[in-house]
């Protein structure tokens, strides 16, 4: 889809087509230059139109397609200009491993999109910078862990959650269903008993609304009319999208709101339930000891709890969804997972310290998360300062985005890179084989906070499922009729599909 096909949609009108045109040629006409007098020093890329950019040579449903293509013509380090805006993109394992960890400093600062700055202002971990960033992520980082991230706590939340989740789908009886929202709402209580304190029932309303509102949210957000609005924010009353995300923003803020305030009655200093507590906490005792300038307010307590939790819900969701979905598309490799489990733990509960006698069931998590690609573009950085990176000038301030495709699927590291291949993490001897490319997480000082928890989720999730069910494509279709092809969103989620999880005890 390019730009024009979103103009297109945007109305029917030809008034709102003229006034585009009219407003494209203001722009033009007003734009003596494109670009500063600097670029020729910058890394190469196509030819920009004025205002457009590189806007036309877009598919803006799979962006990261065209900019791998792109990369293989000008390279691991290139220039293109989405709308007037400079952006250099960062290709292939070494060159972005290279920028984000060897060069984290100057990589490091988080580019704001449009649509994050209305509702973000700045704050949160997601799409914040400099000193509030740092103390919030901090914060987050030390809260979670202490609230159980990567410790046996949690693994006790999951297996009680994986409980639930085995229940939802054995009512099923193993008729086809999609599986989007059960596995949501079980991924998402694990973030929530982190958070909140507390978990919640699949047929609390307030709880599924939260969890639905957010992955919708989420969908929207990486849409192309959102995409091309972030570009140009003066078409914003255009945009249907936009509304809507503004109406799910609102009324997940608004829920929130009430369950901070539940929190607030129930606070006790002794007995700290979750992260909202504990930042409550810190920051009562910065008033009372009479700092009135600190990072510990409303607006980064709403942010912050926001970004956990759509982050903590939709990209392990997400992943759990495509693994099951593989299984289904591939039934000798789920086979071979399955026998693995059954000869090495039984029938009793697979806990995280099985991972390392799980060697093929690890791979296949792990190949899951490599094809499955979900952050292809990660989110955008932002150059700290002026640097100069494999030969080439980049401004301070420039945008840049780390594709993390071009890491996954780098032909120079993986054998099969757009094959579900789980010997991609397997030696000669069968043994578990780490791989230094595998980044789904990003890495350097913007890699994914909650890594340790999704890493644990995956795993007991994973390995749970697969001891109680077998997957199979719906009545009617076949594995090779299962479509892999993934629905445009912030994150890539599968095409909807459904399946039949049929149960090991009939």
């Amino acid at each position: 889809m390019g730009i024009l096909d979103i103009f297109l949609q945007a109305s029917s009108t030809s008034s709102l087509l003229g006034a585009l045109v009219v407003l494209v040629l203001i722009y033009i006409v007003s734009s003596s230059s494109f670009g500063s007098q600097d670029e020729g020093k910058g890394p190469p890329g196509p030819k920009p139109l004025p205002l457009l950019g590189n806007l036309l040579q877009l598919d803006l449903k799979r962006p990261y397609h065209t900019l791998l293509e792109l990369s293989k013509k000008y390279g691991s380090v290139f220039t293109i200009y989405l709308g007037p805006k400079k952006v250099v993109v960062l290709a292939g394992y070494k060159t972005v491993k290279e920028a984000l960890l060897n060069r984290a400093e100057e990589f490091g600062d988080r580019d704001m999109l449009q649509i994050a700055h209305d509702y973000n202002q700045g704050h949160g971990v997601l799409w914040s910078n400099g000193d509030s960033w740092k103390e919030m992520r901090r914060f987050a980082l030390t809260n979670l862990r202490d609230f159980g991230m990567g410790k046996r706590a949690s693994e006790d939340k999951i297996i009680e959650e994986c409980e639930h989740l085995i229940e939802v789908f054995k009512k099923c009886k193993g008729e086809a269903f999609d599986t989007t929202q059960p596995i949501n709402y079980a991924v998402s209580n694990i973030i929530c008993s982190i958070v909140y304190g507390s978990r919640f029932e699949y047929d609390d309303a307030e709880f599924t609304s939260l969890v639905d509102r957010t992955n919708r949210t989420i969908q929207l957000v990486g849409s192309p009319s959102i995409q091309v609005y972030n570009l140009f924010p003066w078409i914003g009353k255009f945009v249907a999208h936009r509304k809507e995300i503004n109406m799910l923003i609102s009324a997940n803020t608004k829920q929130n709101q009430h369950l901070f305030s539940r929190l607030k009655e129930t606070l006790n200093p002794q007995m700290c339930r979750g992260y909202v507590d504990a930042f409550l906490l810190r920051k009562k005792n910065l008033e009372e000891s009479g700092v009135t300038d600190s990072n510990f307010h409303d607006k980064n307590l709403m942010q912050t709890v926001l970004n956990l939790f759509n982050a903590g819900t939709d990209t392990t969701a997400t992943t759990l969804r495509w693994g099951l979905l593989f299984m289904a598309k591939y039934p000798k490799i789920q086979g071979k997972v399955k026998e693995e489990l059954s000869r090495v733990i039984g029938s009793r509960q697979a806990q995280v310290e099985d991972r390392k006698s799980l060697p093929f069931t690890d791979a296949v998590i792990h190949e899951t998360q490599r094809l499955a690609n979900i952050v292809p573009m990660a989110l955008p950085h932002k150059t700290s300062q002026d640097i100069t990176f494999q030969g080439h000038f980049i401004k301070k301030g420039t945008t840049v985005y780390p594709l993390l495709t071009s890491v996954l699927y780098d032909e120079s590291e993986w054998e099969h890179p757009l094959s579900f291949y789980p010997a991609h993490f397997l030696d000669k001897d069968g043994k578990f084989l780490k791989r230094d490319a595998f980044m789904p997480f990003s890495a350097g000082r913007r890699v994914c906070l909650g890594e340790s928890l999704a890493r644990m989720e995956l795993f007991i999730f994973f390995t749970s499922l697969l001891q109680h069910f077998r997957f199979t494509p719906a009545p009617g279709v076949s594995e090779d009729e299962l479509d892999l092809t993934p629905r445009t969103g912030l994150t890539l989620n599968p095409s909807l599909h459904k399946l039949c999880a049929i149960s090991c005890d009939q």
